[in-house]
């Protein structure tokens, strides 16, 4: 039996525990979970099976040396250390990925370049000529990873990423990832119990991914070429046996119903279709999902929206109103599932969702979201025995709403220190919290006692009892009383309205010197609020 080694397959984030369930219904040993990856265990043919039946992953890793580096003549040193005539020889190209994630090193390029200065002087201090670079068509694909100082080199045996499957003929613009499609149908737990429908299907991905899911064929089937085909050990009879096992292959009882608005994106997903050989499974029609009406038999939605990029905002907002209504109206007792990365798109659609997943899309970081259209009051389904979430489904809730909350908390910790040098300017805090003014608190349980602290009134110092003037005296307020404006009272006059006891002046036509004549002079004790000729 052939010794098992290490291997590591990457994803994308949102989706590891999906591939690792995968890597263990395929037999992989040691699985273990990181950030946008599963290490494994496994022989030569793992390694050829997880290429070729692996649907959530992007590409499978051979790890050759752990080391660490500080600095990236530490990483010359210890790449050129190897004994690179096990994998390489004079005549065979190579290449060089890197993906960095450290403070000493900035650049990703820099430190492939150091990987293969290292090789390349290897093979002229022990042969005397070096071996060439290929960028695009390399006969050896290799991968560096460093985290802070940690460094993994590593053989790709997948070359070109898994997500390029081979059935795509042409797409849309920013069509979806393979990967990701994939990865989306198996976090709904569907694999062909019921008909599915992308009521907005672009170029097919979806559509063509659950058909395969649903009759058990390997995405691996239409692909051309692996890397590792060029390896020095590469077992041709291994691959081809592998490649030509369809025991795990069963039939789809059920359809698979993809639909756009857009005529082009309708005619490029049927040829698609075709090109992967699911026409039975699949059927695609162009409709406006404001046409959509409710299915016949129980069915699943599971569809990428458009997310704002190429469309304006108010036929977005427009758009996810028209999702929610055609949800809440036209597709009772089903589930449906929603990719979108905009809080005020899914604001539109004007349901609350039982289950949300975050995920990346790109760069994009979105959330997938399930909505149970359930006829009747929730109330009513729950008494019935309705069960919202399963635990596989609250599992993957708990672990959400931790990332949620470290992503809160870090937010919230960020508009503290914003509003902490705002105070520093020279504004204050409330006196009810340490908090500035308009901070927030971090979760719920810290809003709650921020809510419940007594009133301003009781915390302040030297609170001591205030005296009742009464309604009606000339110098005191009753406290008992809703406070009004200038709540002394004013003082009555023959000579016209006074306002806090002075009489008003009267800047009038017949004026001389800023005064009319037949008026008093201007008092000379504003306080008495008395004239001269009134003292005699």
């Amino acid at each position: 039996m052939e010794t098992e080694f290490e291997l590591i397959a990457k994803t994308f984030q949102g989706l590891e525990e999906v591939l690792a369930k995968e890597l263990t219904e395929l037999g992989a040993n040691n699985v273990q979970t990181g950030h946008r990856m599963v290490s494994f265990t496994g022989d030569k043919e793992m390694m050829y099976r997880a290429n070729f039946a692996l649907r959530t992953a992007i590409r499978i890793l051979k790890p050759i040396k752990h080391f660490k580096a500080d600095s990236a003549d530490q990483v010359y040193n210890a790449v050129k250390a190897i004994d690179w005539t096990q994998y390489l020889d004079n005549g065979t190209s190579f290449a060089v990925d890197s993906v960095v994630f450290s403070k000493e090193f900035r650049h990703s390029k820099f430190v492939a370049y150091k990987v293969k200065d290292a090789i390349v002087d290897f093979f002229r201090e022990t042969t005397g000529t070096r071996p060439n670079i290929s960028v695009t068509n390399p006969d050896l694909q290799l991968n560096i990873h460093i985290a802070e100082n940690d460094c993994t080199l590593s053989l790709d045996s997948s070359g070109e990423s898994l997500h390029r499957r081979g059935y795509r003929q042409e797409s849309v613009e920013a069509p979806l990832n393979e990967v990701l499609a994939a990865g989306m149908i198996l976090l709904t737990g569907w694999h062909g119990e019921c008909d599915l429908i992308d009521p907005m299907c672009g170029s097919g991905t979806i559509p063509i991914e659950a058909a395969l899911i649903a009759r058990g064929i390997a995405p691996g089937v239409f692909r051309k070429v692996y890397a590792f085909e060029k390896w020095p050990d590469f077992d041709k009879e291994l691959l081809d046996r592998i490649y030509n096992d369809d025991s795990q292959e069963h039939e789809f009882a059920h359809k698979i119903y993809g639909y756009d608005i857009n005529r082009n994106a309708v005619d490029i997903a049927t040829r698609n279709v075709k090109a992967a050989g699911l026409s039975k499974e699949i059927e695609i029609n162009q409709q406006d999902f404001r046409q959509f009406t409710q299915p016949a038999e129980k069915s699943i939605i599971i569809t990428n929206p458009p997310y704002g990029e190429r469309i304006s905002a108010p036929d977005l907002l427009g758009l996810y109103r028209a999702i929610g209504e055609r949800l809440k109206h036209q597709f009772l007792d089903n589930d449906a599932w929603i990719l979108s990365y905009r809080e005020e798109c899914f604001d539109q659609i004007g349901l609350k969702p039982s289950f949300k997943i975050p995920l990346f899309n790109g760069s994009l970081e979105c959330e997938f979201r399930k909505y149970q259209i359930f006829s009747g009051k929730y109330k009513e389904m729950r008494a019935e025995g309705g069960e919202i979430k399963s635990e596989e489904e609250r599992r993957q809730m708990a672990d959400k709403r931790r990332f949620k909350m470290h992503r809160e908390f870090k937010r919230a910790l960020d508009e503290e220190d914003e509003e902490e040098e705002f105070h520093v300017r020279g504004r204050g805090f409330d006196d009810r919290d340490s908090r500035p003014r308009g901070g927030r608190p971090f979760n719920r349980r810290e809003k709650d006692e921020w809510e419940r602290r007594p009133p301003r009134r009781e915390e302040k110092p030297f609170d001591r009892e205030r005296r009742d003037y009464g309604r009606n005296e000339d110098y005191g307020r009753d406290y008992g009383r809703e406070r009004r404006d200038y709540d002394r009272e004013r003082r009555d006059s023959d000579r016209g309205g006074r306002r806090f006891g002075r009489e008003r002046q009267d800047f009038g036509r017949d004026r001389q010197g800023g005064f009319d004549r037949n008026r008093k002079p201007y008092p000379r004790d504003r306080r008495s609020n008395r004239y001269d000729d009134e003292e005699d």
